[in-house]
């Protein structure tokens, strides 16, 4: 059995013949290539950073307290007589092509709608 020293000194006497067959002026070329690569990287780098514009947040106007969907503010069902918020499990249940959109809950009301009980804000 081989001791595990004599392998890493084989190893470590590969590597230096290796290094012999390389000419050392490849070896700077090919060092001062690599190194004007990175240089150039990291000028870029440091130009993109420093060459942002300033982010400005403004504050939406507030219109109503909660959030207007793409039909309306309830939902019900043709075929029904409750009104849903959009986000309630009864408005998800109503097939696309039954559902009536009402943009508020006074127009649900006074089309003869009323409130769902399983929908949690409605009155």
């Amino acid at each position: 059995m081989r001791n595990w020293w004599h392998s890493i000194l084989e190893r470590y006497v590969q590597i230096k013949r290796y290094g012999e067959y390389i000419p050392t002026d490849y070896f700077i070329i090919a060092l001062l290539i690599l190194v004007s690569v990175a240089s150039f990287g990291l000028g870029r780098l440091s130009v993109l950073d420093s060459v942002h514009t300033p982010t400005t947040v403004l504050q939406a106007p507030i219109t109503t307290m909660r959030p207007m969907y793409r039909g309306g503010e309830v939902v019900a069902s043709s075929q029904g007589s409750k009104y849903h918020f959009p986000w309630c499990s009864g408005a998800r249940t109503i097939k696309e092509r039954n559902k009536v959109w009402f943009t508020s809950i006074e127009a649900a009301r006074a089309a003869g709608y009323t409130p769902a009980g399983n929908c949690k804000g409605l009155k």
